[in-house]
């Protein structure tokens, strides 16, 4: 926008100068097709700043950036021509009744052109202000959100009412409006406005944040992104869930990450009666401890937990800092590295075995499970 906005201040500044001697009117026919240059530019920059944030512009932006700009060489071509002031009679004259009042196509496009352009600088505006927000690295990331939507609703609601004020009408009916509006929201929009103050809730009570590992319910996974009225989660299989936030303000919510990301993680292992567990105990340990993702400043830990009918059954425990990156593949990464320790050393796990004992008047014969027997 740097090239047709200096253009425009060099020509003013010429017209400024030269007019104390010579005729400007070359410079005068020069202004508007410069000016619709530097319109152009200006309206796909900030259109494109607030719909199209990650660069990608889509078929209706693309569309309406191409009506935009016809438009706008269709008024320039008009003014040039002299038309323009005829078009604009035209519609002035044209008159719809609208209940008691009347109104011209004129005052209906300029309406719905000040509401458009309100509204497109009031989105711009809000964000601008939350990339700002964003910047900011003492803020908590829950603050900025809240702020960042706070200030979008506010200048979104300031743009509403400036153009409507400019285009004349009177803001006193929108009391009616808003008597039907609460109306409605008492009767069947309970759950909505529900989940809408529960987003401020959450953000602002930062009892969850985005980036921390949940479980709600039968969902579970990271939390990729807060909105106003429902929360996004990833899974570790990669599917994403919309939650409403009134569940996670109405619901217990498990927070694996909330004051810290450690979690604790288990797997049970039945050794045989004669295996010596002074010696297998810390040999355990530092098999898992050798794991990736094992976490070293909490170390892994192997205990006994109970004689069972099959052998001695212990319980190896670790801790995993990144549970984002999944817990059932570390889990079988800790396994392994179980089973080839205790094929190295020979240590058996034995399976359950059972003996049937039949019992009849003339003998008593032990048979155990797994063998052929004739009777």
């Amino acid at each position: 926008m740097l090239f047709p906005g200096f253009c425009l201040a060099f020509i003013l500044l010429a017209k400024v100068i030269l007019g104390k001697w010579q005729h400007t009117n070359l410079l005068s026919l020069l202004f508007p097709i410069i000016g619709s240059f530097a319109l152009i530019r200006f309206v796909l920059y900030v259109v494109r700043r607030t719909f199209a944030k990650d660069g990608t512009i889509g078929k209706v932006l693309a569309l309406f950036e191409k009506v935009f700009v016809a438009l706008v060489v269709f008024g320039v071509t008009l003014y040039f021509t002299g038309l323009w002031q005829e078009l604009s009679s035209a519609l002035d004259d044209i008159v719809l009744p609208l209940g008691r009042n009347k109104i011209s196509i004129l005052e209906i496009l300029q309406a719905l052109a000040s509401v458009v352009v309100t509204l497109i600088v009031a989105m711009w505006a809000s964000a601008a202000l939350e990339a700002r927000l964003m910047l900011l690295p003492s803020m908590h990331i829950s603050l900025k959100v809240v702020l960042s939507r706070l200030g979008r609703g506010v200048l979104i609601l300031a743009a509403v009412l400036a153009s409507l004020t400019m285009v004349g009408i009177d803001l006193t009916v929108l009391s009616v409006f808003g008597g039907a509006l609460g109306v409605g929201l008492g009767l069947g929009l309970q759950k909505i406005t529900s989940s809408y103050i529960s987003g401020f809730i959450i953000l602002l009570d930062r009892s969850v944040s985005i980036g921390d590992m949940i479980s709600v319910d039968k969902f579970n996974g990271e939390i990729t992104d807060i909105k106003t009225r429902y929360t996004v989660l990833k899974g570790l299989d990669g599917g994403e869930s919309i939650i409403p936030n009134e569940m996670l303000v109405s619901n217990p919510v498990q927070n694996y990450s909330l004051t810290d990301r450690s979690i604790v993680m288990t797997t049970d292992l039945t050794v045989s009666y004669h295996t010596d567990l002074e010696a297998l105990l810390p040999l355990l340990i530092e098999t898992v401890a050798s794991v990736n993702r094992v976490s070293v400043d909490n170390g892994p830990s192997a205990n006994l937990i109970r004689f069972g009918p099959d052998g001695l059954e212990l319980r190896v425990g670790f801790w995993i800092a990144d549970p984002e990156n999944g817990r059932s593949n570390v889990l079988s990464d800790v396994n392994r590295a179980l089973w080839k320790t205790l094929q190295a050393h020979q240590i058996e796990l034995p399976y359950p075995q059972r003996v049937v004992t039949m019992n009849d008047a003339v003998s008593k014969t032990e048979i155990p499970i797994g063998k052929s027997v004739q009777c």
